[in-house]
């Protein structure tokens, strides 16, 4: 039987490199794992560790195929990430500039939750733990 061990990363492909790895590093703090050219592909990667056990890899590509619609494309929903606190969140990240939709509570677990979105419209979500 297949046995799954955990999520190795979530690759991400973003429109303009410098201002998305100023998103996530700056604004979400993920720290920087590698950074990489690959000129044969005019690609930059970037590992971004998120946490002590997941990953981002973060990918620029000339002229990147937009997301068809927001949030309900077939295909990967959204990001979440946990956090301590949704209030100290939104505000770390509206300092920021970063729009926040209003907080929302999920009606399973009454844990309080938000959306925002990355420089190229990815949905993303705090969840608080």
């Amino acid at each position: 039987m297949l046995k799954i061990n955990r999520v190795h990363h979530i690759a991400i492909i973003c429109s303009d490199y410098e201002r998305s790895k100023h998103f996530y590093t700056q604004i979400l703090g993920f720290k920087i794992i590698a950074e990489n050219y690959r000129a044969e592909r005019k690609s930059y990667k970037l590992d971004l560790a998120v946490g002590n056990q997941y990953q981002i890899e973060l990918f620029s590509f000339p002229d990147p195929a937009k997301r068809p619609s927001r949030p309900e494309a077939a295909g990967l929903r959204h990001l979440a990430f946990e956090v301590d606190n949704i209030g100290e969140a939104i505000v770390a990240i509206t300092a920021d500039g970063v729009e926040v939709e209003p907080i929302r509570v999920d009606e399973f677990t009454g844990k309080r939750f938000t959306f925002f979105a990355d420089p190229d419209g990815l949905p993303i979500e705090f969840y608080e733990k």
